[in-house]
């Protein structure tokens, strides 16, 4: 009995975070990663910051918002099949209501001189969100010179070839098999040497 009302809040707990959450996806979602890493890591402490890194990764990579994507990844990681679908529904159900409201109202004052002024302010914010992001995310994804190059390359990919984001990210985690199994096997002959030498 107590385990069951233990999930229960725990449900309960995910759904209320990203009901809060929900309101700041903007960008695409982007814009929500560092409350993200504030609500999920560090204040209640449901993943590590690897672990968030991961999700992100994962929630870019298949179809779909990255808002949505990454609390159904968070959700499940934390409280299974029934986390997934509180967190889904707790970052949907408000965007989908302040989309409906915003549609309502936006289509009768979108050409007024004050909004078109409010929207040349929100553009660059949500730049400087997902900036922001994208630094904190790197100081835990970019941890040695191979993972440096990847980036670099995969940026410049993106900057001048007509190249499609899911290509990257397959050639990327192709590229990180590669390493790793590189690594595993000089560790591996290493090992073989030392074993030889004594």
């Amino acid at each position: 009995m107590q385990e069951g009302q233990k999930k229960i809040r725990l449900l309960g707990q995910l759904f209320t975070t990203f009901v809060a959450i929900s309101p700041v996806t903007f960008g695409g979602g982007y814009g929500m990663i560092p409350l993200l890493e504030k609500v999920i890591v560090k204040q209640n402490r449901w993943m590590e910051q690897e672990e968030m890194v991961d999700v992100l990764a994962m929630a870019q990579t298949v179809p779909g918002s990255v808002a949505v994507n990454a609390a159904t990844f968070i959700g499940f990681q934390v409280a299974g099949i029934a986390g997934a679908i509180a967190a889904t529904v707790g970052v949907i159900a408000p965007a989908f209501l302040i989309v409906i409201t915003l549609a309502a109202f936006f289509l009768g004052v979108q050409q007024h001189s004050v909004i078109q002024a409010a929207f040349l302010g929100i553009r660059p914010a949500i730049v400087a969100l997902i900036l922001f992001a994208a630094i904190k995310t790197g100081k835990t994804a970019l941890v040695d010179k191979p993972t440096i190059v990847i980036a670099t390359l995969a940026f410049l990919a993106l900057l001048f070839l007509p190249m499609s984001p899911i290509v990257v990210l397959l050639v990327g985690a192709a590229a990180g098999i590669g390493i790793g199994l590189a690594k595993k096997s000089k560790s591996k002959r290493s090992a073989q040497e030392a074993s030889l030498h004594e």
